[in-house]
């Protein structure tokens, strides 16, 4: 299956276990979408906001995956959905997260 030119395939857990878990497709409010892959050494992140998607190549760090945008250095980190600043993934519980207002999350929302 193919995901914005990235091959699901690619995206295979490595030695790093929680970044591991990390790989494959995080859903956003409103269509936007992210994903993390791995090709070679290298980590991928794709993020899809409404301009449409935007590669980055990511390197790990103690806190996460650590990326540039725009000249600006930006570190992707796990999070719940209250993390993520964002109302439509407040109840979340995995959770990635750019920055305040920028969230992407698998799964349900918490049991009430």
């Amino acid at each position: 299956m193919m995901l914005i030119g990235l091959s699901l395939s690619a995206c295979k857990p490595d030695a790093d276990p929680a970044i591991g878990g990390w790989l494959g497709l995080w859903t956003g409010p409103e269509g936007t979408s992210l994903v993390v892959g791995r090709t070679g050494g290298e980590y991928e992140v794709i993020i899809r906001n409404l301009d449409g998607p935007r590669r980055f190549t990511a390197v790990p760090d103690p806190t996460g995956l650590r990326f540039t945008r725009d000249g600006v250095g930006e570190t992707l980190h796990h999070g719940d959905g209250k993390a993520t600043g964002m109302k439509w993934l407040s109840g979340k519980t995995n959770c990635l997260i750019v920055k305040a207002g920028e969230g992407f999350c698998r799964g349900s929302k918490q049991p009430r």
